[in-house]
């Protein structure tokens, strides 16, 4: 593992980005990088109480469809390996790519269904826990916004992380392959009436298709932006 951190002058250069897509400030990214090892340990630290928090789910759900259910544990287990990879001068762009995406959809969706779904989740949840659940995952969005600093979402590698997440939202909801669909569990009956007509199944749904595009999106503007700011430089 080396030093516990990276010094300064080892951290990777800041690229010439918009804030819409670069939104952590400076410091708190040099921060991260060069604390990374205290960053892969919470992340490793929070993969493994997801896995024990989906432990019922798991339980009910048949053994070959268990990778498509704990989905926040899954995505801090690809950032650990993309930051800890990035720390030993291996870094991996298809686990990066992963990473961003599933960060950004998962530290997102969670707070929209903990939100939209609130007085359900009350019943059976401590304030303490819930206010846990809410902070960790949008923290989930703050570090993907850090990972432009070590990869420039080559289209290879985000069309390799869409292809998973395709997939994942398509047995979530769409297509389950095998038993029921196999979403993160909701506290309400899948055909509840929610809101505007709309049901607690369909408002999951929603929120997972729209925050898939979301970080495809950012993805591929950052890439874009990053292209263009080399372009300018070699002028």
């Amino acid at each position: 593992m080396g030093r516990l951190h990276k010094p300064q002058t080892e951290l990777p250069s800041r690229g010439e980005l918009p804030a819409w897509l670069a939104p952590v400030p400076k410091r708190i990214e040099d921060l991260g990088l060069r604390f990374v090892w205290v960053v892969v340990a919470i992340n490793l630290v929070g993969t493994a109480f997801g896995f024990w928090y989906y432990g019922p789910q798991l339980s009910r759900t048949p053994v070959e469809m268990w990778i498509f259910v704990p989905d926040s544990p899954m995505a801090t287990l690809f950032i650990a390996a993309a930051f800890g990879l990035w720390a030993v001068g291996r870094p991996n762009e298809y686990l990066t790519a992963l990473a961003f995406i599933g960060n950004i959809k998962l530290g997102l969706w969670t707070p929209w269904v903990l939100v939209i779904f609130a007085d359900a989740f009350l019943e059976f949840t401590a304030p303490a826990m819930y206010a846990f659940l809410l902070v960790s995952h949008l923290a989930m969005v703050v570090q993907a916004f850090v990972l432009h600093r070590i990869t420039d979402f080559p289209l290879k590698a985000v069309a390799v992380a869409l292809a998973w997440y395709t997939v994942d939202l398509t047995v979530d909801y769409f297509i389950p392959v095998v038993g029921e669909p196999h979403h993160t569990a909701i506290p309400l009956a899948r055909d509840a009436t929610v809101a505007a007509g709309a049901t607690a199944f369909q408002l999951a749904a929603w929120g997972a298709v729209v925050l898939t595009l979301l970080p495809l999106f950012f993805a591929l503007a950052t890439r874009i932006k990053l292209l263009e700011s080399a372009q300018l430089s070699d002028q």
